[in-house]
Formats: structure tokens, C-alpha cells, sequence
């Protein structure tokens, strides 16, 4: 099989089932978003960081790999026996969130990323999953979506969030505190 198939030569694409749509479609600007996202997540995993951190990562890029299958199907997923999220994935990451947080000192200003270029990603990634999850609510209104995908996104970029600020502690990178001037 080749990789090229010239089908989108003319500006389509195919959706999971056949259904031809504009690459410039919300539904292919969502998926392709996640697709970004989980990319990013995998320049992560890149990183210096822990091996427990890099598996969960993993983790995580196939529930990102799951997201964007059930994006790319134009009909019932259930039809392609396609893998779904479920509310265990988000309670998942909401653990992981929790566990993070109780070993970083209280937040009691907004943090500017940077400090460490694992720090950064997290916050690249973080503003992608954020527009990740705007385009699928934006979808969401056009069509049926299952809202556990806009929870899962949520939820993910607050532990993006977490993870910077686990990582640059456990990098011994000081936190610089944005101050609005006054």
C-alpha cells in the first residue's frame, strides 16, 4: 500500500466510511488538531523526563489515537468495532492530577511558562489540547459528539498544566509568577 493516494490532490478528504469532505471541514480541523496535539505529547515524552511520566504519556497518546478515530467516522463507531473513551479515562487523569498536585506548594498566581524546555512543551501542549477542545465544541454544535471527548480534553490540558509545574520542580527550575503590573 502506498502512503500517497492522490485523493486528496483536489482539496478532500474520507472520513472513516467513505464520505468524502473539504480538508478545510470542522470535523478534519478537529481531528487533525488532536493529531497535532498528540504529537506534541510525543516530542514530550522526548524530553529528560521519568519512564513512570513517559508511560503514562504513551497512555495517553492512544486515548488521543481513539479521540481522533471516532472524529474521522462519519457514522456509528460501534459499526468499525472503533475503541471508545470512557468516564474511567477522565477519573483517570483526574487521580493523576490530584497525586501531582499535593507534591507542588499551593498556587496563588498565574505562572509563565518556561524555565525548562520539558516545562515548555507541557505548555505547548497545553494550548494545544485547548484549541483541540475549542474546535470539538465548536463541532459539537453541528453535530453529535460524545461529550466525553470535550471532558477528556479538559480535563488532559489541566494535567498538562500539573505536569509543568511537576516537571520544573523536579528539575529544580524556579516558578517565574506573572504580575499584571499593579
Amino acid at each position: 500500500m502506498k502512503i500517497y493516494t492522490k485523493g486528496g490532490d483536489i482539496g478532500q478528504t474520507s472520513l472513516l466510511g467513505g464520505a468524502r469532505v473539504s480538508k478545510s471541514s470542522l470535523r478534519i480541523e478537529a481531528y487533525g488538531t488532536v493529531d497535532e496535539l498528540n504529537a506534541h505529547i510525543g516530542l514530550l515524552r522526548d524530553q529528560e523526563i521519568s519512564a513512570v511520566l513517559k508511560n503514562e504519556l504513551i497512555r495517553i497518546q492512544d486515548n488521543l489515537f481513539v479521540m481522533g478515530s471516532l472524529l474521522a467516522c462519519e457514522a456509528d463507531p460501534d459499526k468499525f468495532k472503533l475503541k471508545h473513551l470512557g468516564e474511567e479515562d477522565v477519573l483517570d487523569l483526574e487521580r493523576k492530577i490530584d497525586l501531582m498536585d499535593q507534591e507542588l506548594p499551593v498556587l496563588k498566581n498565574f505562572v509563565l511558562p518556561g524555565g525548562h524546555p520539558a516545562v515548555s512543551q507541557c505548555h505547548v501542549a497545553r494550548c494545544v489540547c485547548r484549541r483541540a477542545e475549542r474546535l470539538i465544541v465548536s463541532l459539537a454544535e453541528k453535530e453529535v459528539i460524545d461529550g466525553i471527548m470535550i471532558r477528556y480534553l479538559n480535563r488532559f490540558s489541566d494535567f498538562l498544566f500539573v505536569l509543568a509545574r511537576k516537571i520544573g520542580r523536579d528539575k529544580g527550575v524556579a516558578e517565574k509568577n506573572w504580575s499584571s503590573g499593579n
